[in-house]
């Protein structure tokens, strides 16, 4: 009797336990889920003007809308597209009409193509303002002998093209950027796994419980002498 009780006190504690791990991890989907809405809300709505002093925290997905010209050069960060394989974000300055330099993310090129031409004057272009999080311990530094980086970098781009630490990555443009293809900002890549977290929680939950039961069972079947 003793070895059942002990049994079922660590069964149920267990259990408890996992299926309190489980409705936390259904808990965060639900928040996250509201997180990932409220972004894609403010990616979509209708640009503004750019900020006089925006921010990482306060204005990061900000739609703007800027009109000016392109500057001479650009930078290559190397990325992979699905379906077409590797080559680089073209990464440009602009002054808007208003005598501010920014840099734009153009968008995609394949990594064959070396011509990337400026487009024309007095152009007009839409996005959102971002900060991208992708520089980590392991991000090579950039080969500036071959114009390629490895992540975006905002504070290091914007001292290697003389601009505002300010990135727009474009969505619409007045003008056809080709071979250029814009790569929207969106939501794609913000984390999502607490459906799967939850999923093997609760599957833990239940191999603990039949365990439990079994091993219950197993005792209650065993002879005693």
């Amino acid at each position: 009797m003793r070895g059942t009780l002990y049994l079922l006190i660590v069964g149920l504690g267990g259990l408890a336990i996992l299926l309190w791990l489980g409705f936390w991890q259904v808990q965060r989907l639900d928040e996250k889920l509201g997180i990932i809405a409220d972004i894609d809300a403010r990616i979509a709505a209708e640009p503004g003007p750019l900020p006089a002093n925006p921010g990482a925290e306060a204005d990061s997905y900000l739609p703007v809308s800027v009109t000016g010209s392109f500057g001479e050069g650009y930078l290559r960060v190397l990325v992979s597209q699905k379906d077409i394989g590797a080559g680089y974000r073209i990464i440009s300055p602009f002054t808007t009409d208003e005598g501010r330099t920014i840099m734009v993310d153009r968008g995609f090129v394949p990594v064959a193509r070396e011509d990337i031409p400026a487009p024309a004057e007095d152009v007009t272009l839409s996005g959102n303002l971002q900060w991208p999080r992708e520089i980590d311990s392991f991000t090579p530094e950039p080969d500036l002998t071959d114009n390629t980086w490895f992540a975006r970098d905002v504070p290091a781009m914007a001292a290697a093209l003389t601009t505002e630490p300010i990135l727009l990555v474009a969505r619409d443009t007045s003008f056809s950027d080709l071979p250029v293809v814009p790569l929207p900002v969106d939501t794609s890549a913000i984390p999502n796994d607490h459906l799967q977290y939850a999923i093997t929680w609760f599957s833990l939950a239940a191999i603990w419980a039949a365990m439990t039961v079994a091993f219950i069972l197993r005792l209650r079947r065993t002879p005693k002498t």
